[in-house]
């Protein structure tokens, strides 16, 4: 991406940027902080080989980016954007915003603010038609948030888990 071209990066002290493999720990910690919806990531160094093969994964497609936040040089938030073409909308590229998460401890001080602002600038600058994501119904902060960033609450979405956990 060229520095011309690529949209602000940064929103007051926060950084938004591509992550990197050594960013895992940081990102995996902040998703293993996720209590609301009881999710089962985990912090455990044991765990850790099967992040970085998704990290290997995701760093190998060309329609996703994993990036992080960081606030004084700390991760402190983390999503993947994804770009896809469907063949409603006359074949329109779209994006797709997944594992948005912002560390407790800095909710508030404008991370999740300048995650979205990038977002939204990314999408735009790559010609996606719209930027979608889906949250949990349980997130009602996280959905006013969203309203707040411009987001439409327009879909209900339907999950089915496979992973026999």
């Amino acid at each position: 991406m060229s520095e011309a071209s690529a949209p602000d990066a940064t929103a007051g002290a926060v950084v938004i940027e591509p992550a990197t493999r050594a960013d895992l720990p940081a990102i995996v910690a902040i998703l293993a902080r996720e209590t609301l919806l009881g999710v089962r990531d985990s912090a455990d160094p044991a765990a850790l080989p099967d992040y970085e093969r998704a990290f290997d994964d995701i760093a190998a497609d060309p329609r996703v980016t994993l990036y992080v936040a960081r606030l004084e040089g700390r991760v402190v938030g983390t999503f993947q954007l994804v770009f896809f073409r469907a063949l409603l909308r006359h074949g329109t590229l779209l994006a797709h915003a997944e594992a948005v998460q912002v560390d407790p401890d800095v909710r508030g001080k404008g991370v999740g603010g300048a995650m979205m602002e990038f977002a939204i600038a990314e999408a735009r600058r790559r010609g996606a038609g719209s930027l979608q994501l889906a949250s949990n119904k349980a997130r009602a902060d996280a959905h006013r948030f969203y309203e707040r960033a411009g987001f439409q609450k327009r879909l209900d979405g339907f999950k089915i888990d496979l992973s026999g956990h």
